[in-house]
């Protein structure tokens, strides 16, 4: 496990000391359920304009999900994605370290910020990341 978190800081490529990774943290809803964006916000260490770039929807749109509306089946589907890959990351580093990690660049991106990866649509790029860090897979 200490290779997992070594290889973690080599590719946030700063000097942060690794945390222990706790049991994942599900804040994806019940079915039927509306998503909980603030307790979303909160464990992640995110304000509402991380989400409004994690997701492509307007900032009016996120407070509105805030606010307690539904979300539309577009926006569940993206929401209930987002939720797993940041249960993924939870798995490799704290909680409340997933929200600075997703806004610092990283060396493994060519420098890019992991949000600014989300955002050009190559999310998978984290995937595969979070797959070779779980597998010791070489990159």
């Amino acid at each position: 496990m200490y290779k997992l978190k070594e290889i973690l800081i080599t590719m946030q490529g700063n000097e942060r000391k690794p945390t222990t990774p706790r049991a994942k943290r599900i804040l994806r809803p019940v079915r039927g359920a509306s998503f909980d964006v603030k307790g979303f916000c909160r464990n992640y260490q995110l304000v509402r304009p991380d989400l409004t770039r994690l997701t492509g929807y307007s900032q009016r749109a996120v407070d509105k999900w805030a606010g307690g509306d539904e979300p539309g089946p577009a926006a569940k589907k993206q929401l209930r994605e987002l939720g797993r890959l940041f249960d993924a990351l939870a798995e490799l580093m704290e909680d409340d370290y997933v929200g600075e990690w997703l806004k610092t660049p990283n060396n493994a991106f060519d420098g890019s910020t992991p949000i600014q990866v989300i955002e050009r649509g190559e999310g998978d790029r984290i995937w595969q990341m979070i797959f070779r860090l779980e597998t010791g897979a070489p990159a």
